[in-house]
């Protein structure tokens, strides 16, 4: 019987727990280095922070075992080993930034699986070896000892996060913040600063149990206390202690960093802007009759009609197919204007191919002289500016003209369901790596807000617009000369003038005007 470093492995593990398989066999072993590196856990992340290493270097690791938490500027991830054997060397330190790629560990495994799985080990002596393998006595006493006490490894309850690579979809599990301490990397880095474990300040006074900075503050001042007297004292953590003329430092968030880099590089992009108001009173006039005729699967089911009310069932004579399946979260009761916005942008898209382009990003890099070029989409993909607890981020409603308008709202409400999520539950699937050509910021939904002058980023297509909100306005020009009350709205274009003309981008606003001032013509268009 061979062991790698008996003694010292032994003494590190803890009672209960068992050595790797890969540790004990009665064959010649290879022993290898194998390199981890940090994987893509999701499209457009490059790199991620590593809050914290859960292994030591010679300490033995278990296939699955967490081996350190990451945080990103989407979510807080915790990898798992891919392997059996022993860390050898941590290659990024806690507090460091890894780039995807990047190695992260170096582990020791055995490379002779195949004779492993063909000799299983067995629970024998060391007496039945034979007089070669005959080991010293106090290794004797050592496997002894292992083979008495193994019992089978006791499962470390955790919670796969969505992006774990490792966990298969059906094993993960929703969010709960009564399971993990939530805290973002800077409240992480001041409270190692000062050794404070979070653990013991769950939950935080932030929003869904988040752990903030003045949490730490309020434990440091107020120094340990017991449990039961934790909990009394927590609606007094809720709100900051006073510290009157005192500067206070924060560290920028993951998302806000990302968000400070894609400005600086939003200066390399020429913009001009151009700002007009939008008649939505015929649309004003629409809506009740669209909010009267939802489809009943995009209806809560307290809301839905009765079918026992119906005297003859349209399925008497054959059933019709399925509705498509909606999330609950993507259920409403009533229609607003920024889905038929979506729409009608969607249908003068389509008018207008140069907005439904973006820039090639491989052309510059293949050959220097090559000039830039544009690739044109066949569909209308339209990215959504969301505010959300974590960050701001840009899902993309892709091919949104080939939705109704009831399913735009279905996704609307989805996307801001998802990115109310701590950490944020939005996936590749709605932020994919190739973003909309045109990007929309809701502004009105928040404030009472008229225009804006929205910012142009790189990756985020050929043009953005800030929709501001609806008010009723007397428009002079209307009625005769006696002036009329008409329901307007403010929108407030940037555009990249490195392949948008201004007079492009003024007669693309004008075929867009043309829809929503006419939504009539969307029943000709088979919505």
């Amino acid at each position: 019987m061979l062991f790698r470093h008996p003694a010292t492995v032994i003494l590190r593990r803890g009672p209960g727990r068992h050595l790797p398989r890969i540790l004990f066999h009665s064959s010649s072993a290879r022993w290898a280095l194998k390199r981890f590196k940090l994987a893509d856990i999701g499209e457009g992340i490059t790199e991620c922070e590593v809050i914290k290493w859960n292994v030591k270097p010679a300490s033995p690791v278990h296939t699955f075992d967490p081996l350190c938490e990451v945080q990103s500027d989407k979510a807080s991830v915790e990898i798992t080993s891919p392997f059996d054997g022993i860390i050898k060397d941590l290659l990024v330190e806690e507090g460091h930034v890894a780039k995807v790629g990047q190695d992260l560990c170096t582990i020791e495994v055995a490379d002779d699986v195949a004779v492993e799985e063909a000799t299983p080990p067995t629970e024998q002596s060391p007496s039945t070896n034979s007089d070669n393998d005959t080991p010293l006595p106090s290794t004797q006493h050592t496997a002894n000892t292992c083979t008495t006490e193994h019992r089978p490894p006791t499962k470390q309850t955790r919670r796969p996060h969505p992006l774990d690579p490792n966990v298969p979809p059906e094993a993960r599990a929703p969010f709960s913040p009564a399971q993990d301490v939530l805290a973002t990397p800077s409240v992480r880095h001041y409270a190692r600063q000062n050794g404070v474990d979070l653990s013991s300040l769950a939950p935080g006074s932030g929003k869904d149990g988040r752990i903030e900075k003045r949490d730490v503050d309020a434990f440091l001042q107020r120094g340990p206390v017991e449990p039961a007297a934790s909990q009394d004292t927590a609606a007094t953590n809720s709100a900051p202690s006073p510290q009157a003329g005192k500067d206070v430092t924060v560290e920028l968030s993951r998302t806000r960093l990302n968000m400070w880099k894609a400005m600086e590089k939003s200066l390399a992009i020429p913009q001009f802007t151009c700002s007009t108001t939008l008649d939505l009173t015929e649309l004003h006039n629409l809506l009740p009759i669209l909010n009267a005729h939802i489809p009943t699967h995009y209806l809560p089911p307290s809301a839905r009609p009765s079918s026992a009310s119906q005297v003859i069932s349209p399925s008497a004579f054959y059933a019709p197919p399925d509705p498509p399946d909606v999330a609950p979260s993507a259920h409403y009761t009533r229609l607003t204007y920024l889905p038929i916005l979506l729409k009608t942008l969607s249908r003068a898209m389509l008018e207008w191919p140069l907005f439904r382009s973006s820039l090639s990003p491989d052309a510059p890099s293949a050959d220097a002289a090559a000039k830039p070029t544009l690739t044109v989409r066949p569909h209308a993909d339209i990215s959504i500016a969301l505010s959300t607890p974590t960050g701001l981020y840009t899902p993309t409603l892709q091919a949104a003209d080939t939705y109704s308008v009831y399913a735009l709202a279905a996704q609307l409400r989805q996307l801001a369901h998802l990115g109310r999520q701590v950490p944020c539950a939005l996936t590749p699937r709605e932020m994919p790596r190739r973003g909309g050509t045109v990007s929309v910021s809701n502004v009105g939904g928040i404030g009472a807000v008229e225009s804006a002058a929205p910012v142009l980023v790189p990756g985020g297509g050929v043009a953005i617009v800030a929709i501001g909100r609806a008010r009723w306005v007397w428009d002079v020009e209307r009625g005769d000369g006696k002036g009329e009350r008409r329901l307007k709205v403010g929108v407030s274009w940037s555009a990249d003038h490195r392949v948008v003309e201004g007079a492009e981008m003024v007669a693309f606003t004008e075929a867009w005007r043309a829809w929503v001032e006419a939504p009539q013509r969307l029943v000709a268009d088979s919505v």
